[in-house]
């Protein structure tokens, strides 16, 4: 019976990350579809249509630069959605930009007198701004979810890691269980 039981947590472990990835991804796919989705025609033609949408107006994006300027004026102007808007992009731009912002992986002590650490990404080497020219500023991702804290730590507590950056955030995300 303990056998049993063995083989069947062992197929848990190896059935439900495969099955829930499917779950979300096709739950996600589901619900796009079912937000574009045009009345009498096969059911995923709205997905394809937001697909060849997105892929238009990134090249047009690039032949056309000075109108996504403008368009960026304009909403970086209207009261509150400015914000919004502002968070969005740079958020946006931090994980998919071609300046990607979480590309210097640190191992930064929290505390002094410890030998407490924990990993992060520098999104700002000085905080000269604020005149404080000795602090870094450093992102922790939070563990098994998409939100995390900004910390501003003395340069002194950062050491800079020779680690690709996905691997890193892999490992935060994963709550250390993913490897190095």
């Amino acid at each position: 019976m303990k056998k049993i039981l063995g083989y069947f947590l062992r197929g848990l472990l190896i059935l439900a990350p495969v099955t829930l990835t499917v779950y979300i991804l096709l739950a996600f796919l589901q619900w796009l579809n079912n937000l574009f989705t045009i009345e009498g025609y096969p059911p995923g033609l709205g997905l394809l249509l937001i697909a060849v949408l997105l892929t238009i107006v990134g090249y047009v994006g690039t032949q056309v630069r000075p109108f996504i300027v403008l368009g960026e004026r304009i909403l970086n102007r209207l009261p509150v959605i400015n914000i919004l808007y502002s968070s969005i992009k740079d958020i946006f731009d931090a994980l998919l930009g071609e300046e990607q912002k979480f590309s210097q992986p640190v191992l930064v002590k929290v505390f002094a007198g410890t030998e407490c650490f924990k990993l992060g990404f520098v999104t700002q080497e000085s905080m000269a701004g604020v005149h404080r020219d000795d602090l870094t500023a450093v992102y922790f991702p939070d563990s098994y979810n998409f939100s995390g804290e900004l910390l501003l730590v003395p340069r002194e507590n950062v050491v800079h890691l020779d680690l690709p950056s996905a691997q890193v955030m892999k490992f935060i995300v994963s709550g250390g269980v993913a490897k190095l």
